[in-house]
């Protein structure tokens, strides 16, 4: 369950989300969702407070809405992270989304998460060996405007 400083940083991720167009609500979850308090039901983000065990994994499942592309984030449905490409995406956009917000990473990747690599990819990031940013680059969501990833040019897909 959500508390303390992590309901404060899950408000202020649920509105970042919120400000780049993606839907976030707030309610009960299934019992059996990929990750616990968090369900996508036709491209929404659902978030069951009561549930939720980390809030960084609103920036990962957010993640997943936004680098699918327009005519398919309003469809999307439950576990969305079975294309390995738009899963690396998905992480490199989540890294991005934690530093544009000023969150530490950690909260992101924490070690319950990443099948126990959260360490492993916040090393690698740290030095700069980035996965995932070539697909946000041919998607034109980061990179070709002077400023290098993390850096975004935009949140969502077309």
């Amino acid at each position: 369950m959500v508390c303390g400083d992590a309901e404060f940083l899950m408000l202020e991720m649920v509105d970042f989300l919120r400000s780049i167009g993606l839907v976030v609500q707030f309610g009960e979850t299934g019992e059996t969702t990929f990750l616990p308090g968090l369900e996508i039901c036709a491209g929404i983000l659902m978030v069951d407070e009561k549930k939720l065990l980390h809030p960084g994994d609103l920036l990962h499942e957010g993640g997943h809405l936004a680098v699918l592309p327009a005519e398919q984030r309003g469809c999307a449905q439950g576990h969305v992270g079975d294309d390995a490409g738009l899963e690396m995406a998905a992480i490199a956009w989540s890294y991005a989304a934690a530093r544009h917000l000023g969150i530490a990473p950690e909260v992101v990747f924490h070690e319950a998460g990443y099948r126990s690599g959260g360490d492993s990819i916040l090393e690698n990031f740290a030095a700069g060996r980035y996965f995932g940013v070539p697909i946000l680059e041919w998607c034109g969501m980061t990179g070709g405007d002077g400023k290098p990833y993390p850096a975004m040019r935009k949140w969502l897909r077309d």
